[in-house]
């Protein structure tokens, strides 16, 4: 049985298992990551609205490269942890969904999304080819871990670890559900989309301390 899935094993100190608990480890410091550095940036700049606003929409204004900074960087250690949960045996899709889902991260930084419902204040509001990018590849990412999330659900539960096998399906209903919500663009959706991104975050960060232990 593989060592994501199963009960804690006696650990190792070899080489290639160091590897494998580093590697794990951007899995755990990714969500807190992204969230401390968006939430900051959101109850700080001038005219952004949590309850109104995106946090893509913070890679605009002068200060937008931090969030820009934010995506690439969180996208690399969600895409560290893939390699990681892959050499910890979790088979083949989910290690790859969730590298796709570091990808769609990454590229959501270099592509930024346009100003929208008033942020930045004046900001031009026509829709370009980068704010284009920037939601197809987002899309693709959330998809990702929205498919990762369901994978590992099945993997849990043919293992016997119910508790697992629900969150991770719940996760990624809720976090579908959250995707789809905001895709209409309606600011109404915003609050539950952020819900949806703390949800997922907790349960990759969740996942990477437990497959960390097992390995």
């Amino acid at each position: 049985m593989t060592t994501t899935i199963t009960a804690p094993t006696t650990r190792s100190c070899d080489p290639a298992t160091a590897v494998t608990r580093s590697l794990l480890g951007w899995g755990a410091v990714a969500g807190p990551f992204y969230l401390a550095v968006s939430l900051a940036q959101a109850l700080s700049r001038d005219g952004f609205d949590l309850s109104r606003h995106p946090w893509s929409l913070l890679e605009n204004g002068s200060l937008g490269w931090i969030q820009s900074a934010n995506f690439v960087l969180t996208g690399a250690m969600v895409a560290a942890f893939a390699v990681g949960l892959a050499r910890a045996g979790a088979g083949r899709w989910a290690p790859r969904l969730l590298a796709l889902y570091g990808a769609g991260l990454a590229a959501a930084g270099v592509f930024t999304a346009d100003p929208m419902a008033g942020f930045p204040v004046g900001a031009d509001e026509t829709p370009s080819w980068h704010g284009m990018l920037h939601l197809a590849a987002g899309g693709i990412g959330f998809l990702g871990m929205v498919a990762a999330c369901l994978v590992l659900g099945r993997r849990f539960a043919a293992a016997g670890r119910r508790g697992w096998a629900l969150a991770s399906r719940v996760t990624g209903i809720a976090f579908l559900a959250a995707f789809v919500g905001i895709t209409t663009g309606s600011t109404a959706a915003t609050l539950p989309f952020v819900a949806g991104v703390v949800l997922s975050f907790g349960w990759l960060t969740a996942l990477a301390v437990d497959t960390y232990r097992n390995v």
